[in-house]
């Protein structure tokens, strides 16, 4: 493994972090950290091509306890092509009892977020579906569950209908960045409405609890800071960002409407800024664009003046806030974020610092430091945005672990990875 699976990682308190998530509602959703990352940060090709023929790469293999379940696939760097070969051995799942076993569909779960919930939801030996059209997901990201007896991977669009028999429905289908939701507005609002519609049918039908991930724009550019889930929000119903923006609140109001008319159990989660490995690094988010930049040796851009404020969560710690709202009791809507909050400036110069300690630490040099530059502001990019997270605490007894510095340290480690493997 790399010297970042080796390394601690610390929370907030100093305390190591070996395991995520917890047992708690009478849903046990705690694994090995380690176990996780084997599925994310280690190298998916044997980069060398002479290296796989010579044996080498077989020798780092023994030293590594979780080498079985990964693909042996080779990259060949002077024709930047790569041999496929699928994988000999699945991650150990648990064996849990039928009585204990959920069917759990997930709906946009070849995505950043979608992906790493298969990974917890697989682990912890539920039966998993994921429904995805793969506009914005990836085949990559859970390619490491393809042909698993608990796993099932289906390419559909929300938009239409879909029947299958389930218990639990995480409904994440819905592309979150500006340039991907502003790609085809129209069609945005037509995943938001109608995506909703067709899975809460479904829940209805097989009596499933839904959860929705909806998202801290439903607030807009707010009034209130920090924001709690009381407040109606500010929002600009005909500017470039509304298709997310109303199609999300719209989204709300549906899953409120089965749940007074129908009686339907729903959840509502509204995320914060969540970054983390499997981001797209195209997708035009601030973490992302920061890191692959600086990665690069390339300026680094900061839109305004820097001093806007977001509030940044790992992906595991949102993750955990998933499970436990769809295993409690609570079905208000329920803020998942970080409180830690940033100018863009200072989230820039952090960023900035992690990568040159990782490619120091990697023996990589930089000719000159990366320089940062600002560009104008673009149309209705919100001010300030930070969760009041109160709710999620006492209702779901949840908060954040990871430091800002802790993930994104993986996170640099991830991307470094990739375009040590030519992937990226």
């Amino acid at each position: 493994m790399s010297s970042a699976a080796q390394a601690k990682t610390l929370d907030k308190n100093g305390d190591e972090i070996t395991t995520v998530g917890f047992e708690r509602f009478g849903f046990d959703c705690e694994v090995s950290l380690d176990v996780l990352r084997s599925l994310y940060l280690r190298r998916h090709y044997v980069v060398p091509a002479d290296k796989a023929a010579a044996g080498t790469e077989a020798k780092e293999d023994e030293e590594d306890k979780f080498h079985l379940y990964q693909s042996k696939s080779i990259y060949y760097p002077d024709s930047h092509s790569i041999s496929y070969t699928t994988l000999s051995r699945f991650p150990p799942v648990k064996l849990l009892p039928p009585s204990e076993r959920k069917r759990i569909l997930v709906t946009g779960g070849a995505g950043f977020v979608g992906s790493h919930l298969v990974d917890r939801l697989m682990i912890l030996g539920h039966d998993v579906t994921v429904l995805d059209n793969f506009f914005t997901g990836s085949k990559t990201t859970v390619s490491h569950w393809i042909g698993h007896p608990n796993f099932e991977m289906v390419r559909h669009d929300v938009v239409e209908p879909f029947m299958i028999e389930c218990d639990q429905i995480y409904h994440l289908a819905c592309p979150a960045s500006p340039p991907h939701y502003q790609f085809n507005a129209v069609k945005t609002i037509k995943t938001s409405f109608m995506g909703t519609l067709n899975m809460l049918g479904l829940a209805k039908r097989t009596k499933a609890r839904f959860l929705i991930t909806s998202t801290s724009e439903v607030y807009g550019d707010p009034e209130v800071h920090p924001q709690h889930e009381d407040y109606w929000g500010h929002v600009n119903p005909i500017g470039p960002r509304a298709c997310y923006d109303e199609g999300k609140r719209v989204a709300e109001t549906l899953t409120y409407g089965f749940q007074r008319q129908d009686g339907v159990d729903v959840r509502v989660a509204r995320i914060f800024n969540t970054y983390g490995p499997r981001m797209n690094p195209a997708d035009g988010r601030v973490v992302s664009n920061f890191i692959v930049q600086a990665l690069k040796g390339e300026d680094m851009t900061v839109y305004g003046d820097g001093k806007q404020t977001r509030s940044f969560q790992y992906i595991h710690d949102l993750v955990d806030g998933l499970i436990a709202l769809m295993n409690s009791g609570e079905s208000r809507p329920v803020n998942i974020g970080n409180g830690d909050e940033f100018t863009i400036g200072e989230f820039a110069e952090l960023v900035r610092d992690i990568v040159e300690k990782v490619q120091a630490e990697d023996g990589v040099k930089r000719p000159k430091r990366v320089n940062i530059v600002y560009k104008p502001m673009p149309t209705d990019d919100p001010q300030k945005r930070r969760p009041d997270t109160t709710r999620a605490k006492e209702t779901l007894d949840w908060q954040p672990r990871w430091t800002i510095r802790m993930g994104l340290e993986e996170m640099v480690r991830y991307y470094k990875s990739k375009m040590d493997e030519g992937s990226l």
